[in-house]
């Protein structure tokens, strides 16, 4: 798809950019700028691309506001860079979660401005950079041996536009542990 059909730079909102894109292929179409073929083309996407072994759901960004997360577990490092590379051409936020360091050196080829987590195993990419973030989230731990999770659940809630506040090792013997960190 043609970038200039997609602007990722101006909405905050995933539902409202897909929203967007539609409304310019119908604008498109419209003018004469394209053909009902070519709209059909940009269109056969939705609901759901089909690829020999998975089917990419553009249309949940529409649905619901967020676009369809990939879990790295069980996928090849090809799968993996096939369907992250079909989903960022027209969504401006990527997630993979349970990716290997490897996934990520080959999914960053094909899509430059991927970044890594290696403590969440989890790759980003997001094109929504000067969105102000909501407040309200917090991450807390009990132990040490949980910030894995709780780092792959903060780059989640932070790739859906909140601000989050991490709280690792609060301890599970004592709640004086937690208590000591409401007043922060």
């Amino acid at each position: 798809m043609d970038d200039h059909l997609m602007n990722r730079d101006t909405t905050p909102d995933e539902a409202r950019i897909n929203h967007e894109w539609l409304v310019r292929i119908l604008e498109k179409v419209k003018s004469g700028d394209l053909s009902m073929a070519q709209a059909i083309q940009e269109l056969s996407i939705l609901p759901y691309e089909e690829l020999s072994f998975a089917k990419i759901d553009h249309h949940r960004g529409i649905r619901v506001g967020f676009p369809e997360v990939i879990l790295g577990t069980g996928k090849t490092i090809e799968q993996i860079v096939a369907i992250a590379s079909h989903l960022s051409t027209r969504s401006t936020k990527l997630l993979i979660t349970h990716a290997s360091q490897e996934a990520y050196d080959a999914v960053k080829v094909v899509i430059n401005d991927a970044s890594y987590n290696p403590l969440a195993r989890a790759i980003v990419v997001n094109r929504q950079q000067n969105i102000p973030l909501r407040q309200g989230i917090t991450v807390v731990t009990a132990g040490t041996s949980d910030i894995p999770v709780a780092e792959e659940a903060a780059v989640t809630a932070e790739l859906m536009g909140n601000r989050v506040e991490k709280i690792f090792d609060v301890g599970v013997a004592g709640i004086h542990r937690l208590l000591d960190k409401l007043s922060q």
